[in-house]
């Protein structure tokens, strides 16, 4: 049986381009009831009653999130393992909490990368913690603070969201 997929082409993009991460939004898996694909973005994402996305943010510069294709000719497997690295300065209790919550829990997540696109993480299967760390650095000039590296394995590439629904995800 043949397995072919028709091929569109990708033109040379002409537009600004930035690397990095401006923001993350992260949610417990269970409460995020439906999430609906239109078109090959994220349309829509339903929320159990008062639950919302909650808010991450960090230094400029200190973000990332790399997806690599995994493919097992061999084994007849391929899909797609996500990394999103979140690093925060300064050691304290209230990062310490949220730092444990982070890596104990199944979760959604939504990343806004530098050029102002959202991406969905979680939509095959949970995102849940696959690194971390705590580190008071070396040197005066060294951070302190926690990294956490968030993983998500999934069929596809992570799928855009519609910046027209994050506002209604967000806390009031």
């Amino acid at each position: 049986m043949s397995c072919s997929q028709t091929l569109s082409g990708i033109a040379r993009d002409c537009k600004g381009n930035m690397g990095g991460v401006s923001e993350v939004y992260i949610a417990n898996r269970e409460d995020v009831t439906a999430v609906t694909v239109t078109d090959g973005k994220v349309s829509a994402i339903t929320m159990a009653s008062g639950k919302t996305f909650q808010v991450y943010q960090f230094n400029r510069g200190t973000a990332s999130m790399t997806s690599t294709y995994n493919i097992s000719a061999e084994n007849g497997t391929n899909y797609v393992g996500t990394d999103l690295v979140l690093v925060f300065s300064r050691m304290e209790t209230s990062k310490r909490i949220e730092m444990t919550a982070l890596a104990v829990n199944d979760l959604y997540v939504i990343v806004k990368d530098a050029n102002g696109a959202y991406w969905l993480l979680g939509h095959d299967n949970p995102v849940n913690a696959g690194a971390g760390d705590g580190n008071t650095g070396t040197a005066i000039g060294d951070r302190n603070g926690y990294s956490i590296t968030l993983h998500d394995d999934s069929a596809e590439l992570p799928y855009e969201v519609l910046a027209s629904i994050i506002s209604g995800l967000l806390p009031a």
